[in-house]
């Protein structure tokens, strides 16, 4: 046998639910999940085995939710289509598609979320760019009202998980991917906070509108310093899952903590 497939790993749905357990998934939990499915290794049935195994683990009692977010439609002038000439941006505003819910892929999200948004029984969130997806108990509470200018702030999705007393898991992903750590963003009372207009293709009365609405600006550069920072204080263990990183953690206190970091380091 080569040393390459030495190397290689395969996990079943019984070896996924064996070894996230050990990283303190239980049931009954509602948890924020962020992954980088290839970064796992070979998983029998790929994306599907993956998210049957969450949901078997959290049971009837708990929920998942994942980012489904469709940033893309955003006004070109944000970056959004950088890969486009300017020129072209009068055709984008007009011809995008409006959001909807149940076909709107994601963008960049993974195979994973674009699987579950679809998965029976899955709520998602109304928000036209930066939606959640959820299955479980409070996945209808958690996607409901998900205000255009109120992304991640009161009563958003991942300030209802923090309501929840819920989790975040990153599989195979850093800080940088920790949606809620906009939360702390909007909480935080920092100076460099700054609001945006944000304009998107929305249905309203079932026809096509190009909306403009005004939103907090996010800032996720300082990120995996943070959570680097997080994680030395409070003597963090990262787990391992086939090949991946995993890092399972309570929300509430990582939002807290990152509240009062950016007040000291933001200025």
């Amino acid at each position: 046998m080569s040393e390459l497939h030495e190397a290689r790993v395969i996990l079943t749905k019984e070896d996924l639910i064996k070894q996230f357990i050990t990283c303190g998934l239980a049931k009954g939990q509602t948890i924020f999940v962020h992954t980088s499915f290839k970064s796992l290794g070979f998983v029998v049935g790929g994306a599907e085995t993956l998210i049957r195994a969450l949901l078997e683990i959290v049971g009837e009692e708990g929920t998942l939710m994942m980012p489904t977010q469709t940033w893309k439609n955003l006004d070109p002038s944000t970056g959004v289509h950088w890969e486009e000439p300017v020129e072209w941006w009068p055709i984008i505003r007009e011809h995008w598609p409006a959001y909807d819910k149940e076909i709107t892929p994601t963008n960049s999200m993974g195979i994973v979320a674009e699987m579950f948004r679809k998965w029976p029984g899955a709520y998602r969130s109304d928000h036209p760019a930066r939606s959640i997806a959820a299955v479980g108990k409070h996945a209808e509470y958690i996607t409901s009202e998900h205000d255009l200018s109120n992304i991640f702030g009161n009563n958003s999705p991942v300030d209802k998980l923090y309501t929840l007393d819920g989790y975040v898991l990153l599989i195979g992903v850093g800080y940088d991917k920790n949606t809620s750590l906009h939360l702390a963003e909007t909480r935080a009372n920092i100076a460099t906070k700054r609001f945006t207009n944000e304009s998107s293709a929305i249905l309203v009365d079932g026809k096509r509108q190009w909306v403009t609405y005004t939103t907090q600006a996010v800032d996720d550069e300082d990120f995996i310093r943070l959570g680097n920072e997080y994680e030395t204080v409070n003597n963090y263990k990262i787990h391992r899952v086939g090949y991946a990183d995993v890092r399972f953690m309570k929300q509430r206190p990582l939002v807290d903590w990152t509240v009062t970091w950016m007040e000291k380091n933001r200025v």
